[in-house]
């Protein structure tokens, strides 16, 4: 769990707007991650290693695993607290946790992230206790820490779509924003199922960056609740974020 008294702790409350949510008034997986952005974003400025700090450095903060854990996944709320805390760093890799909870509420999620720090030049990796060696130490592991779930490819296609990467995908970094990632997986899962079914673990492991006007292809796999999900750039094949997700049916 988060812990509370980190110099790297913050949390910040969150109004879900009916723009957020969908027609089942369930919080969309792409707002949602917005919101671990967002939060971790402010977080990190406050901690002296965010924006300001890294770009004048020629550096970027890119997301690389996600992982998600429901007790529910929110639907019908409309306010959240998001409470998250940089842990330090593993080899190349700075780890960022955060619990989500229905605001004056119950505990109903947590995520557990993987972030670089990454040369626009040469999209080489730096280590984040090498360029702030006064902010991170090396991770300590507690006994409730959540794992990542090695993420598979699919190896059949069930069904698939495509998407032109569009001018308003693209963020302050240069590249498509991480939460388009999951609008793309997503959407290639049937309406049908998603009518019935909301998302209890997500796992997403993203692997290349995608340009502006590339068109993209989402294959998924689905069996019965898991979904395996390919995101690629069309023309290169090259796969671009795989995403691993096991759903429950509404209540």
């Amino acid at each position: 769990m988060i812990n509370e008294k980190s110099p790297y702790y913050y949390s910040k409350e969150v109004f879900v707007r009916y723009s957020e949510m969908d027609y089942h008034k369930m919080l969309k997986p792409s707002s949602f991650l917005n919101f671990l952005q967002d939060v971790a974003t402010v977080a990190a400025d406050r901690g002296g290693f965010g924006y300001n700090e890294v770009y004048p450095k020629n550096l970027g903060w890119f997301l690389l695993k996600y992982h998600m854990e429901f007790k529910n996944y929110p639907q019908n709320i409309e306010n959240l607290l998001i409470k998250t805390e940089a842990r330090g760093y593993n080899k190349l890799f700075a780890h960022r946790d955060f619990d989500i909870y229905e605001k004056d509420g119950d505990l109903i999620g947590r995520v557990i992230s993987y972030w670089a720090l990454v040369n626009f030049k040469d999209k080489s990796m730096s280590a984040p206790n090498e360029i702030f060696p006064d902010k991170f130490d090396k991770v300590e592991k507690r006994e409730d820490d959540l794992s990542f779930i090695k993420v598979h490819a699919p190896e059949r296609v069930d069904y698939k779509e495509e998407f032109k990467v569009r001018y308003d995908d693209i963020d302050v970094n240069k590249h498509v924003n991480n939460m388009h990632y999951i609008v793309w997986a997503f959407e290639a899962l049937p309406k049908t199922f998603r009518d019935e079914y909301k998302p209890k673990v997500i796992d997403m492991l993203y692997k290349k960056e995608i340009q502006y006007g590339n068109v993209v292809l989402s294959e998924v796999q689905l069996d019965e609740n898991l979904a395996r999900i390919s995101v690629k750039n069309k023309e290169t094949e090259e796969e671009l974020c795989l995403v691993q997700a096991e759903f429950e049916k509404f209540n």
